[in-house]
């Protein structure tokens, strides 16, 4: 079926359009767990700050009913895009028309896209491993630095005093062997607070590939994850806080054809940050000492013991003075990191980066925010670009409000652009980008309606330059980005009966200045639908990805059809006192046959059942 084209495009605009007049009238999605930011506590303090760009919090059911698998969670449950090389395979992003190393990845507020691929695989990130998950759409450079153009994923953990002791346990086993585990205990009392997440997850992942006798070969995987976290509170204002994380994860390589040469990877990943937190009148700080580590081996045949390998490593320091006054906030944050790379093909290289920004809000009415910020790096391997951002927004009635928002944004050349042997550019100068965004948004008693439009020039794009027998990175591409934005909430609750919907749309024209076409992996069209009902201990609900077709080369002559995948689940709750949910999915339950990558095939109709311990 190919979405969005010929009769299956009136087919499919319709169907959307009935649910959307059906679930108003009544029917509609329970425990939907997309919210906003008003009231939500956040390790990330600069996502408060800045309230002039669009941002959803996801949390709480919403994490468990995608299990492991950020790919999962994020392709039902936002606009972006997600090329991945099957279930459990390398997983990379198009967050509003740009590339993969354009979306930053942070950390509670550290930013970890890899510095030497200068992105994140997202089947390394165990969502369950985080208390929630922001999605912010638009730049976001002046905050989280390289990166963060096309907008940012933020894993948050939290750390909260006098809830005694809490644990939960969550297990899912579904087709193919697949499974995943995670166990959270937290305790604190008004002094200290302790947390750990232990998880697993993997699967045999030897599906059945559509129309066709063959299976998914080579595509077994397993990963772990860990994190900790303690905090003391030092008194009221003064606070000391421990976060690490830890990712361990092997999985093989489907492969293609079935006489191709099977390959594995094994991904090593740690995070570890000291941050303190103090106050003292007016003033607010925090400061934030950080490590990250990466290590990869790559084995090109598993049944030999040679592979290739790398590793990375980050020391990062960061300091925020902050500054209230009535109705006028103002801050101050610097940064250094120091970054070192070695490996099979790059024997070792470093780099130190600096940075300095100040920002500012003010509120001179109840109605009226505007805010403006602005950023310098420094770096020893690049000229780095000046960054700003503005933005304004209006409450202009009780039931409208308008807000616009522009900043320069950048990405930084990676350790594989800049040293790779015989093939690195140390000229390279960071890719930048120019963003305009308006936003309105309207409230009608049960509905949340957010229309949003956009535009993104990106210029000095770094491509991989053909030169002879080798490719060299050049400062070679100009992209040209416009989109909307369409995000329907509803919610309606009576007599122990919940009602909700949630339904988005995005149009993306993401052209290559240089030859006039769509870029690659980069769909014109993405609508997702979430609907559902609860009444008491019993829930039910339905998951829709509306995909349109996606081209794989650059001249637009080879595509990837689009497609709709649809999810069934039910949920029923034992009780407050032993407080044990069961769960159970229908996925993909039209059997659709399709692919987000060219050659690499999704399965068909599978089932997925979890259950969800408190204690």
């Amino acid at each position: 079926m190919n979405a969005f084209g010929g009769k299956a495009a009136d087919t499919m605009k319709k169907f959307v359009l009935i649910s959307v007049l059906i679930f108003g009238s009544g029917i509609s999605n329970a425990q939907q767990d997309t919210i906003g930011l008003d009231g939500a506590f956040l390790s990330d303090s600069y996502l408060n700050f800045a309230e002039t760009k669009e941002k959803t919090v996801l949390s709480d059911s919403i994490l468990q009913r995608n299990g492991s698998s950020l790919t999962t969670l994020l392709n039902f449950n936002s606009l972006i895009y997600l090329k991945e090389n099957g279930p459990g395979m390398v997983s990379s992003p198009s967050f509003r028309g740009t590339t993969a190393s354009q979306t930053a990845v942070i950390w509670n507020g550290i930013n970890i896209n890899s510095r030497t691929l200068g992105q994140t695989d997202f089947n390394t990130v165990n969502p369950l491993a985080y208390d929630n998950l922001v999605i912010r759409a638009g730049g976001g450079s002046i905050a989280y630095g390289s990166g963060a153009i096309g907008g940012s994923v933020h894993l948050n953990n939290e750390l909260n005093y006098n809830k005694g002791l809490e644990n939960r346990l969550f297990a899912a086993y579904g087709s193919f062997d697949t499974y995943s585990t995670d166990f959270k205990s937290s305790w604190s009392d008004d002094k200290i607070s302790l947390n750990l997440n232990i998880g697993r997850a993997g699967s045999d992942n030897d599906f059945k590939y559509p129309n066709s006798d063959r299976k998914n070969l080579n595509g077994k995987y397993y990963n772990n994850s860990l994190s900790l976290g303690a905090a003391y509170k030092i008194n009221p204002k003064n606070e000391l806080r421990f976060l690490g994380n830890l990712f361990d994860g092997d999985r093989q390589f489907s492969l293609i054809s079935a006489n191709a040469l099977p390959t594995k990877y094994h991904d090593y990943n740690t995070r570890s940050m000291i941050e303190w937190i103090g106050g003292f009148g007016r003033f607010s700080s925090e400061l934030k000492l950080v490590r990250l580590g990466e290590e990869f081996k790559y084995y090109p045949n598993i049944h030999s013991k040679i592979y290739e390998f790398g590793n990375s490593e980050s020391w990062i320091a960061k300091y925020n003075l902050n500054y209230k006054i009535k109705n006028i906030y103002a801050g101050l944050v610097a940064d250094y990191d120091y970054s070192r790379v070695k490996g099979s093909s790059i024997k070792f290289a470093k780099r130190n980066t600096a940075s300095a920004g100040l920002f500012f809000k003010h509120r001179p009415i109840k109605e009226l925010l505007y805010e403006a910020s602005v950023r310098q790096e420094f770096s020893d391997s690049y000229t780095a670009p000046f960054l700003y951002s503005l933005g304004i927004s209006w409450d202009a009635f009780d039931f409208y409000k308008i807000s616009f928002n522009t900043s320069k944004d950048f990405r930084m050349p990676t350790f594989n652009d800049l040293f790779w042997p015989g093939s690195g550019n140390p000229d390279l100068k960071p890719e930048t980008s120019y963003q305009y965004e308006i936003g309105n948004q309207f409230k009608f008693n049960h509905f949340n309606i957010n229309l949003n439009a956009y535009s993104n020039e990106v210029t000095n794009l770094i491509q991989w330059i053909p030169a002879g027998s080798i490719s060299v990175p050049e400062n070679v591409g100009k992209v040209s980005i416009k989109g909307i934005e369409a995000v329907l909430d509803y919610h309606l609750e009576f007599n122990s009966h919940n009602f909700n919907l949630n339904a988005s749309y995005a149009y993306t024209k993401s052209e290559n200045k240089n030859l006039g076409k769509q870029l690659i992996y980069v769909p014109f069209h993405r609508a997702t639908v979430s609907a559902g009902y609860s009444y008491k201990r019993f829930s039910a609900y339905y998951q829709l990805i509306l995909n349109g077709k996606v081209y794989t080369d650059s001249q637009n002559t080879k595509e990837i059809k689009g497609y709709n995948i649809s999810n069934l689940g039910a949920e029923w709750n034992f009780g407050q006192k032993r407080n044990l949910m069961l769960g159970v999915q229908l996925r993909n339950i039209w059997d659709e046959a399709y692919q987000n990558v060219m050659n690499r095939w999704m399965p068909g109709r599978n089932y997925n059942v979890y259950i969800n311990l408190k204690f």
